[in-house]
């Protein structure tokens, strides 16, 4: 093995045990969702504070999670409709955040709830 390859090689193995001390380093997130007020706080993280990323992608899973559960109830009418092309996640996303802020009652409702009425008032079906 030549000087550079071995250099190379170590170099190789403490920049991976560097990437993997700084991983471990980062601080846990404590993530709930309990009512839509704390949802709705979540969604708004802003992207340059820490924990951020957990944050937004959980809101973004939560509700997803929460629409496809929606839909599999086929018991349950129909509560909000789509447009064949809607908006973007995150604009739909920003206009929950909105709801849940612009009405103090809105803000109590169980986090589920509040998401999937914010979706009939924005989504009605016709």
């Amino acid at each position: 093995m030549t000087r550079t390859a071995a250099a190379l090689a170590i170099a190789t193995v403490l920049t991976a045990v560097a990437a993997s001390g700084a991983a471990q380093a980062q601080k846990s997130v404590n993530i709930q969702a309990n009512n839509a007020a704390e949802l709705a706080d979540l969604c708004a993280a802003n992207p340059r504070e820490p924990g951020a990323d957990a944050k937004i992608n959980f809101c973004h899973g939560y509700a997803q999670g929460a629409l496809d559960a929606t839909r599999r109830r086929a018991q349950e009418a129909k509560k909000f409709c789509f447009p064949p092309n809607p908006p973007p996640r995150p604009v739909v996303i920003g206009e929950f955040v909105n709801w849940v802020r612009a009405l103090p009652e809105h803000r109590s409702q169980p986090a589920v709830d509040g998401l999937l009425n914010f979706f009939s008032e924005r989504f009605p079906c016709k």
